[in-house]
């Protein structure tokens, strides 16, 4: 194994690689030499309803600057019949090899209420978060795991918010991200005779592209916004996420791992990574520092 590029030769799909954690993920895998197939719905060809400016193209070039080999490929994951296209070329182009699957869909962030109960709820609105945020994922699990299955061998991460039973703030988010966990359970049950793990995995408070919108900064300045969130100070980037990730993937006893809901606060500390700035942030240790007595402990890892 290539101790500088362990991920060498592999072949990977990250689902929801436009921008946040996915291209963190999409951008550390490439950096470990994997070919890195990059999907979500905006790309240079139009943006999608998130109207956002990152593409998969952009990912792809990231993935391939770092060392890897990027492959944008534009794909609707509520689409079966795209999903299908999109594994059917993976299989045509890598002589049927996936070794790492991340089903990072989200785009919730505009159909997230924070403010109300289930009952005071658009039940419009909460149903399409769910069918983006989950059923997402299990459509391109359904495609993309046969692949691994017939080689016997493989990864799939479920990118996930926490990784304990504790609510998370808003209806349809919890039922999100807690269901999210719970496919990387059951994949993990019906895989493991295959010799395939699926684990889910968290970030802590994660400087995305659209949360250094939210404090008006940007990565080379991201401190300025402590002042107005003290908490932001123990936030990591993309690529922390993305690190735990490929050290997931170029781990060969991961299987002892399958069906747990990891987080990065846990894995630097058996891995060894640094973040993008060598630091090593632990979301997990903060709050138990100082938001546990307000808000109570951040539960038991699932």
């Amino acid at each position: 194994m290539n101790d500088t590029q362990p991920l060498a030769g592999k072949v990977a799909l990250v689902a929801g690689g436009t921008r946040g954690g996915g291209r963190g993920i999409a951008v550390q895998l490439g950096a470990a030499g994997a070919t890195v197939y990059v999907t979500g719905r905006s790309s240079t060809a139009g943006r999608s309803d998130l109207d956002r400016p990152e593409t998969v193209e952009e990912t792809a070039a990231r993935v391939t600057a770092a060392g890897g080999t990027g492959i944008a490929v534009r794909t609707d994951h509520s689409d079966p019949e795209e999903v299908r296209a999109l594994v059917d070329r993976i299989a045509a182009e890598q002589d049927g090899r996936l070794d790492v699957l991340v089903n990072s869909v989200w785009g919730g962030d505009g159909l997230t209420d924070w403010e109300h109960p289930l009952w005071e709820q658009d039940l419009d609105t909460g149903l399409r978060l769910l069918r983006r945020a989950v059923e997402t994922h299990i459509v391109t699990s359904r495609f993309a795991l046969p692949l691994m299955v017939a080689r016997r061998s493989g990864l799939v991460v479920e990118v996930t918010d926490g990784n304990t039973a504790r609510y998370c703030g808003s209806f349809f988010y919890d039922i999100a991200k807690s269901t999210v966990i719970r496919l990387a359970v059951a994949q993990a049950a019906e895989l493991k005779p295959y010799g395939v793990a699926a684990v889910a995995v968290t970030p802590g408070f994660l400087r995305s592209e659209a949360v250094l919108d939210h404090f008006g900064v940007t990565e080379a300045d991201w401190r300025n916004a402590i002042a107005e969130d003290p908490h932001f100070a123990h936030s990591e980037t993309p690529a922390y996420l993305g690190r735990a990730v490929a050290a997931l993937a170029a781990d060969p006893g991961v299987m002892a791992k399958t069906g747990r809901a990891l987080a990065t606060w846990g894995l630097y500390r058996e891995y060894g990574f640094t973040d993008a700035d060598g630091a090593q942030p632990d979301w997990g240790a903060h709050w138990a520092d100082v938001l546990e007595e307000e808000h109570g402990p951040l539960g038991d890892p699932l």
